[in-house]
């Protein structure tokens, strides 16, 4: 039986390799894809990520097949296996297409979320950014699958796959796929979602299909030289620093709010939402 963790294992070699590939072809055209300290980082921000997999996978399983029990439908009852297999796809990236978008508008979300954007480079170690938190703040959004009758172990061996084709999308080496751009998240798109110009902020949500983001007018297509991070860098490589200091940032404004509403956007406002601002909104 295939499982997620048969798709890493045989998906972990072919990453490791694409990272030596493009290493390489950086070298040979002199392009300097690659900071060592910045994959670094990508690596410390990986390991928290898979700790806190390890430590919360089985349980948050456990807890989707529980919710299995009370589903509406049962799917694989309703459609053939291969039908089963590719409405699983879709409907994990409709979802994610959701949460990746919270995740840039909620401030707490953003604190959690920010850390694979905080590099300002493009390679695929950049992809390895995996944010700490990450497992737990899904959960609310992909609980509906099991609710509405998505087996967890279909749900689980899909979301790996879709997890190892988001990582290819990190890449300057390939420039544009033709027809594919118009259906599926690719590099061009994809950078364009990990760029700090302002007209593409908050773009390109998608991780498998870029349909979704045609569809709710998120998309925007890679026209103007891309600068890769955010509107305010982190300026570290390390990945401690990186996870918590808008954490800190957050705690320090709830703290000095004197208002409910200050208190409510100190943690759910959007992430440009700023105290000093909002006390003195003549600024």
């Amino acid at each position: 039986m295939i499982t997620d963790l048969n798709l890493y294992t045989y998906g972990i070699p072919i990453v490791i390799s694409m990272i030596i590939a493009e290493t390489i072809y950086s070298k040979i055209n002199d392009l300097s894809l690659y900071k060592l300290n910045d994959s670094m980082a990508g690596f410390g921000l990986l390991a928290g990520n898979v700790l806190v997999n390890i430590a919360t996978k089985g349980s948050i399983l456990f807890f989707y097949f529980y919710l299995y029990e009370f589903r509406i439908f049962t799917i694989s009852d309703i459609f053939s296996s291969v039908a089963v297999w590719i409405l699983t796809f879709l409907v994990i990236d409709f979802v994610f297409y959701w949460y990746h978008r919270f995740s840039h508008r909620v401030r707490f979300m953003w604190a959690v979320h920010m850390n694979h954007h905080s590099s300002e480079e493009m390679n695929f170690t950049v992809a390895l950014r995996q944010a700490w938190f990450g497992p737990l703040t899904k959960v609310p959004f992909f609980l509906v699958l099991p609710l509405i009758g998505f087996d967890p172990l279909i749900t689980a061996l899909a979301g790996a796959a879709a997890t190892l084709w988001g990582i290819t999308g990190h890449t300057q080496s390939i420039r544009t796929l033709g027809i594919l751009e118009y259906v599926f998240v690719t590099p061009s798109s994809h950078r364009v979602h990990h760029a700090s110009n302002p007209e593409y902020i908050d773009k390109n949500y998608g991780n498998m299909f870029i349909v979704w983001d045609r569809v709710f007018g998120t998309f925007a297509k890679e026209e103007s030289e891309v600068i890769f991070g955010i509107t305010e860098n982190v300026k570290t490589f390390n990945p401690i620093k990186i996870t918590f200091m808008n954490w800190i940032k957050m705690i320090e404004d709830f703290r000095n709010s004197n208002s409910l509403t200050d208190r409510f956007n100190s943690f759910f406002g959007p992430p440009e939402w700023d105290l000093h601002k909002s006390k003195n909104p003549h600024l």
